[in-house]
């Protein structure tokens, strides 16, 4: 058997043994925690028990040490269960987050936390968006005060999933003022005790993927050490661009694989809905925008698995990441849309499932980074436009 042979059977093996795993929890369980906003323990211990939360981080810290190929087809398989992105956000964040600590934090962080991130001991949560920044992120204001024990930090923040429930926080700070020759330096990285006797969580209440939560945070004196530094002081924006491309290639991987569910359920449906005596599935209106979308996930999840090859072998991917986050997200919610003609009135009870995966994949449209802020890369970057902005 030739290495590539290898390889692709591995990939398999992992793509099946991923996808029993999440598909043991039913749609029904994922209907009832979005009903009751409840977080998906028993998944998370399911996949903590067979050591997929460290899917990314080195043996010797406790994980698998697998690359961003099968990451990505593991979270590919989780949303197509069903999961749909409450289960791969319920995952997710302990695959991505932690990269920063992993690449840029001392030995003795590494050794203290990342085994049990990868054991599903410790829920970290992400500290970088703030309201009044949106994606300029040079212009936080959160501010990390030097003290003579180390740091007091001061700030808000939002959109920060899991805050509820989680111990740590990797918190984006500045630690001296911005300045127009270098926007993006004077920022640092602190992992820190989501201490909540400084920083006050306030959950909101939104459209999809009720799950798993999303909070915004007002920090108030928080004091930190300086062993809770990420790296080196001033340069934690630029660690956290380790972590864009390998983040937008399993966005887009999640968005196929929600896709995948939606038109799971829409194929179903149009075999054994009869009007006007015979199934709709036999009507092209409705097998034709459903064959449409099975060809637009797969090319999606072909270039999302280019992507991620080339990252793997440590090139460049830029250009074919943003790509990749810009199909899957087209992809995923036409998928879900047309699920939800295919159902016409059925789509809106919940009952049957499509609503929620309607919901949840609109969201991947605005985030982690817009489609239009996906375009504005590949006009300057890649051809060589002017940038707008």
């Amino acid at each position: 058997m030739t290495a590539v042979a290898t390889e692709q059977s591995d990939l398999e093996l992992i793509r099946q043994t991923t996808r029993e795993l999440a598909r043991k929890f039913d749609l029904e369980y994922w209907r009832e925690k979005d009903k009751k906003g409840e977080y998906p323990w028993e998944f998370v211990k399911a996949f903590a028990d067979g050591g997929w939360l460290g899917a990314m981080i080195p043996e010797e810290y406790g994980g698998l040490g697998l690359g961003l190929t099968e990451s990505a087809i593991m979270l590919h398989e989780v949303a197509a269960s069903g999961a749909g992105t409450a289960g791969a956000s319920a995952i997710h964040f302990y695959i991505f987050p932690p990269g920063p600590i992993l690449r840029h934090g001392s030995e003795e962080m590494k050794r203290k936390f990342l085994p049990k991130i990868a054991a599903g001991e410790l829920l970290m949560a992400f500290g970088v968006t703030e309201p009044t920044a949106g994606v300029d992120t040079s212009r936080i204001t959160t501010k990390a005060t030097k003290t003579d024990n180390g740091w007091v930090v001061n700030g808000h923040k939002v959109w920060i999933t899991n805050a509820q429930n989680a111990q740590k926080i990797l918190l984006l700070t500045r630690t001296s003022p911005r300045s127009e020759e270098n926007p993006l330096d004077g920022m640092t990285l602190f992992f820190t005790d989501l201490n909540r006797e400084r920083i006050t969580v306030r959950e909101i209440e939104k459209l999809g993927r009720s799950a798993v939560d999303s909070n915004e945070l007002f920090i108030d004196n928080l004091e930190v050490t300086a062993d809770e530094v990420v790296g080196e002081v001033g340069k934690g924006f630029y660690y956290l661009l380790d972590g864009l491309n390998p983040e937008r290639i399993v966005v887009a991987m999640e968005q196929v694989g929600l896709g995948r569910a939606a038109l799971e359920v829409a194929t179903k449906y149009a075999n054994e809905r009869v009007v006007f005596n015979r199934p709709i599935g036999k009507n092209q209106a409705v097998a034709h925008p459903l064959a449409d979308s099975w060809i637009r996930l797969q090319a999606a999840e072909l270039t999302a698995m280019n992507a991620a090859a080339l990252f793997d072998s440590h090139q460049k991917c830029g250009a074919e990441s943003n790509a990749a986050k810009f199909l899957g997200s087209e992809a995923g919610f036409q998928a879900c849309d047309r699920a939800m003609q295919t159902l016409g009135g059925y789509s809106y009870a919940k009952e049957y499932h499509v609503e929620r995966f309607w919901r949840e994949s609109r969201l991947l449209k605005v985030a982690p980074v817009s489609q239009e802020m996906v375009l504005n890369y590949i006009s300057n970057k890649v051809l060589g436009l002017p940038k707008s902005y």
